[in-house]
């Protein structure tokens, strides 16, 4: 029975965009929230500006409103709506602090706003350290040695008093930001001034580095029911952040009394503090006695509660929705068994290993090492029966051109004890190194601190592999043998690799070979069932994973024809994320609706593609060649869809076509035709569409003659890559020499790709859906920056406000054209370049692109619903011409990451740099603009604003910017040469000297005094060897939490709108207002 009848109307506070630190497992968790409100007949309100997400597509929440999740705008929802609840756990810390911040300044109270499911109170005492330690203190609870402080003067004094190593944490921030450890004085100084930035509030605590690091999910109701849903373990002792670890559940080296003790301990915070919902507490644990000290408690859902609930099955967010209206656990169905209530504790009879995704690679100058500040962007989950075999799966998930623990390409490690002591992201399979170079497992332990169980199994991984290399032939391997190795969680590739020895050229073919001797010797996989209570009591889903390890299958394969597979997007990275499980979940949405089974493969546990009701069975498993045919060998499914889930899915579809698997919609032959540059080429100046002049050459000489026929700058680009990995924009000789022996470091068997660089050109995209080559519809949207930076992280304006019919006009004829000629039939993407009306074509995606969800939401119709059809055979209902003319116009605005990211230097250019988006919809263009830079983090300045703006080009495009902000009355302040360029066209600056130059007023000064409101720096050139002194305001204004832009086109237009319009002058209007 629901207790609180006088709750019609709620809000939901959802996370923004995607962030290192806050990425998919809100949009999971806020998803599964509002589908439990929905089921109860409330009428629920979402905030949240991710336009890419699920959560905030139709029939999920009533309403939807793309503004910021800040203080400011959700109190004029609130104002607007009047809910009697509000849901501050689902959306990370960015719900939180906004709930806090509103509770404090009296709001909630003011409009009779009730906090549904965990008290304000007990969010504040998990939240502020002394509390937390002071309320902890109350039940005899250990926590660590710590002092709250808020000068860098008392930081040193405790610092000194605990005893160095000590670590230092920002209150109130997410993923450890701010984070850091520190040996000495020197070391403590740099990191607090920086803590402070992000924190009013540091504390300095004891260091226990190298102790495990173990959690465990609690989820309590108003009646002091309790329960553990799951008890995880990370793989890395403590000292990384446990975003960055590998992590294993269930716990697989406590003792039963280890175990006990501290899920005891887990019940008793968790009834202390008061948490009604769901709650993670994490501790360190002494590995050599049961001294234990618990770090935190969230009490929130969180990256690990969306683990937990992928690992369990058991849906934590749903329930702890209900348990915020009031339920209790024993008067609520577990949704996954659907026999017993919610009142159980999950046992498995499997393991679980989630690894994350790292994409440091991207960014310039960051450092590789792990510590207690999160970067990673993603993370899989892999499912086995044993260490071994998840471990082996979840190293070939995080797609990093890794095929498991062993069997990878040579691995050089310069100092192999260094490389131990000192992790980075690399350290597993410096671990396979140390192993194959004779350390022993003691020494390795001694090393890494990690627990010894573990390296004992990775160390039966290498013993497997050497009793392979023995044999010369798959024929001459003990059944006995094969059959452990596929156990162990060996793929067809490894065998390949160590049996026959295969050479790049011919190692496709072994495995194939492989693959068939296998199946003619019964050596299959086994389709096995998660349900939660270890088979105790029978389980309703149709969640599901494949292993060696078994006897019999799961579940009955029904072979009627009525099977549709769709291929997730894997883990989230830079370049491929959210935006494609949208699609992938649109996708399964019509499949579902037309009656058809919908079966989903994808292993990443942040999404809502994963979630047990998504679909009609889901596999939680790998998306390589091999599983896939292992999946359509059992499933005959009626055919595959390959387009909806970025470039993973994309990258197998002429692999799996070759191997007779039905692909839906767009011939995998004509998909190759746009991946591969020739033959797009070739078919491009068939039907005579221009494009930028490029060679593909395998010589210095002939590169340098190509070079000096188009001139610089000049695009290079190693041949076959996804978002840009390893392209470069070099300006003159000595770039251009030194990116070469960088590129071709990337693939040696692959030429380098030259092109032309236009500059000063607009960028253009247009997204489509196609039926047998004739386009059904289609949405063109511009960026506000010139081409040249990577699409992923421009800023772009759908329907477009600056660009000539003609050029509309055109783009649809080759759109057109480019979909006739390659037989299109479902979603497509083009990139385009318009210079002086001359329209040339950058590339063309068969498959549905970044942008899709937010065309879709713009124009209100959805495009991966229309391309499923087609795919299907299904005709679909397109709507009327006239649809395309919108009174309204959405902005698309990419979030960075770099404050996590140390070093990096926050530029952009044609590698993506931006982990997340938001979509705002405004009356204008300049309101657009502002709602979507403000939800990306970015304030309108107070008073005083720093311009340093490059070249003569970018100084012209902000010089009507730089009058708006004279005649509105604020501070300009500029280095040398921007300030005379001002003051000769009649706008006054304050000079602001360089940071290397010793005079004052000092630019680096101002931003660390916290002077400057917002920092415009633009870079000179293209250049990677720019000045230092650029980089060190860019860098500055990061760590020192300032906004920054560092694009003149967009500078300009955030500038001129925030200007033009008055705060007062944003509509609060919902999406199905426009």
């Amino acid at each position: 029975m629901r207790r609180d009848n006088n709750i019609q109307k709620v809000i939901l506070l959802g996370s923004g965009a995607l962030k290192i630190g806050e990425a998919g497992e809100f949009d999971y968790s806020g998803s599964q929230a509002l589908k439990a409100l929905k089921e109860e007949g409330i009428y629920t309100v979402l905030i949240n500006p991710n336009i890419a997400t699920i959560q905030t597509s139709e029939n999920i929440a009533d309403k939807v409103y793309f503004l910021p999740v800040t203080p400011e705008y959700v109190e004029k929802v609130i104002e607007k709506e009047r809910p009697q609840g509000i849901l501050l756990a689902f959306g990370g810390q960015t719900a939180l602090n906004c709930g806090v911040t509103l509770y404090r300044n009296g709001v909630l109270e003011k409009y009779g706003v009730q906090v549904l499911g965990t008290p304000v109170q007990a969010i504040i005492d998990t939240e502020d350290r002394e509390k937390f330690v002071e309320k902890l203190d109350e039940i005899d609870v250990k926590t660590i040695k710590s002092e709250a402080v808020t000068s860098v003067s008392e930081a040193r004094r405790v610092a000194r008093e605990l005893g160095y190593p000590v670590i230092i944490r920002a209150a109130y921030t997410l993923g450890g930001l701010g984070s850091g450890f520190c040996d000495n004085d020197e070391e403590l100084e740099t990191l607090a001034n920086k803590a402070f930035s992000y924190s009013p509030q540091i504390l300095v605590e004891k260091s226990l580095k190298g102790w495990k690091e173990v959690e465990y999910e609690v989820v309590r109701d108003r009646y002091d029911n309790c329960i553990t849903v799951c008890n995880m373990e990370n793989f890395d002792p403590l000292g990384i952040h446990t975003g960055e670890s590998i992590v294993v559940a269930p716990s697989q080296t406590l003792s039963n009394a280890e175990y006990h003790k501290l899920r005891k301990l887990a019940i008793k915070i968790i009834r202390h503090v008061g948490v009604v919902g769901e709650c993670n507490v994490q501790y360190a644990l002494d590995p050599n006695s049961e001294d234990y000290r618990v770090i935190e408690v969230n009490a929130r859902l969180s990256r690990s509660s969306a683990l937990a609930s992928k690992a369990t099955g058991y849906p934590l967010a749903f329930i702890a929705a209900k348990l915020g209206l009031g339920y209790g656990l024993h008067e609520l169905k577990n949704n996954v068994t659907k026999s017993t209530t919610a009142c159980f504790e999950p046992a498995l009879d499997y393991i679980v290993c989630k690894i994350p995704r790292w994409d440091l690679g991207k960014f310039k100058g960051v450092s590789r090492e792990l510590g207690s500040s999160m970067k990673s962007v993603g993370e899989v989950m892999a499912i086995g029966r044993n260490f071994e075999e998840a471990i082996q799966k979840g190293l070939r998930m995080i797609g990093q051109g890794m095929h498991g623990f062993v069997a990878n390409k040579e691995f050089e490690v310069a100092d192999i004890d260094a490389a131990l002591t000192h992790p980075t992201d690399k350290r597993i399979f410096v671990i396979a190194h140390a192993l194959k170079n004779g350390y022993t497992v003691e020494r390795i332990h001694e090393l890494t601190k990690i627990d010894r169980w573990f390296l004992e199994k990775l160390r039966n991984i290498i013993r497997i592999e050497n009793e392979l290399e023995r044999h010369n032939n798959i024929t001459h391997v003990p059944d006995e043998l094969l059959r452990e190795a596929k156990r162990r969680g060996f793929s067809d590739f490894q065998l390949a690799r160590t049996v026959a020895k295969s050479t790049p050229g011919n190692i496709e073919d072994d495995m194939l070979t492989i693959r068939r001797y296998r199946k003619m010797r019964g050596i299959t996989p086994f389709v096995k069932q998660i349900d939660t209570l270890a088979a105790e009591y029978p389980a309703m889903t149709n969640y599901l994973y494949v292993t060696y390890d078994g006897s019999a299958h799961d579940i009955d394969f029904a072979h009627d024809n009525r099977s549709v597979t769709v291929l997730g997007s894997g883990a989230y990275r830079i370049g491929s994320s959210v935006e494609f499980d949208w699609c992938s979940v649109s996708a399964l949405n019509t499949i579902r609706s037309q009656g058809l089974r919908s079966v989903m493969i994808n292993y990443n546990p942040e999404t809502v593609s994963t979630d047990y009701d998504t679909c009609d069975r889901l596999y939680f498993d790998e998306l390589t060649l091999e599983r896939v045919l292992d999946i359509t060998d059992l499933e005959i499914p009626r055919g595959v869809i390959v387009s909806t889930g970025g470039q993973i899915p994309n990258n197998l579809a002429m692999r799996l076509q070759s191997q007779h698997v039905p692909i839906l919609g767009t011939s995998a032959t004509d998909i190759d035709h746009a991946e591969d540059r020739h033959k797009f080429s070739a078919m491009l100046d068939e039907i005579g569409v221009d494009q930028p002049r490029w060679r593909e050459l395998t010589t210095m000489d002939d590169i340098y003659k190509f070079v000096d026929e188009v001139g610089f700058p000049v695009l290079i680009r190693p041949s076959y890559v996804l978002s840009g990995a390893a392209m470069n924009v070099v300006s003159n000789r000595d770039e251009l020499q030194h990116f070469l022996t960088l590129a071709t470091n990337v693939s040696k068997q692959y030429p380098v790709v030259v092109t032309e660089f236009i500059e000063h050109a607009k960028e253009v995209e247009i997204d489509a859906v196609a039926k047998n080559g004739e386009v059904l519809i289609y949405a063109i949207s511009e960026h506000v920056e010139f081409a040249g930076v990577h699409s992923g992280d421009a800023t772009m304006v759908f329907p477009p406000q600056k660009m000539y019919v003609e050029t509309m006009r055109r783009i649809k004829k080759i759109a057109r054209e480019v979909a006739r000629m390659l037989n299109i039939s479902g979603p497509f993407n083009m990139q385009l370049m318009a210079k002086d009306n001359e329209i040339k074509v950058i590339e063309c995606n068969l498959r549905a692109s970044r942008s899709f969800p937010f065309v879709s939401k713009v124009l209100k119709v959805n495009f991966i619903d229309i391309a499923t059809k087609v795919m299907l055979g299904i005709e679909p209902d397109v709507p009327h011409k006239s649809a395309f003319e919108l009174d309204y116009v959405g902005i698309k605005a990419p979030q960075f990451s770099f404050s996590r990211l140390q070093k990096a230097d926050p530029v952009l250019g044609v590698e993506m740099a931006s982990t997340g988006e938001v979509g705002c919809i405004g009356e204008t263009f300049h309101e657009a603009i502002l709602k979507s830079m403000m939800s990306v983090g970015y304030a309108i300045p107070e008073k005083n604003i720093l311009l340093s703006t490059g070249d003569s080009r970018s100084k012209m495009d902000m010089l009507s910017a730089a009058k708006a902000l004279q005649s509105r009355g604020y501070n300009i302040f500029a280095t040398r040469g921007t300030a005379d360029f001002l003051a000769k066209n009649g706008v006054q600056a304050t000079v602001l000297h360089w940071p290397d130059q010793p005079d004052q007023p000092n630019t680096l000064t101002y931003i660390k005094e916290k002077k400057i409101d917002l920092v415009v720096n633009i870079p000179k050139d293209l250049s990677k060897t720019e000045l230092s002194n650029d980089y060190t305001i860019r860098r500055s204004a990061i760590d020192f939490n300032i906004p920054l832009i560092t694009n003149a086109r967009l500078a300009s237009a955030f500038i001129t709108a925030f200007c033009k319009l008055d705060k007062k002058d944003i509509k609060i209007k919902s999406w199905n207002e426009y």
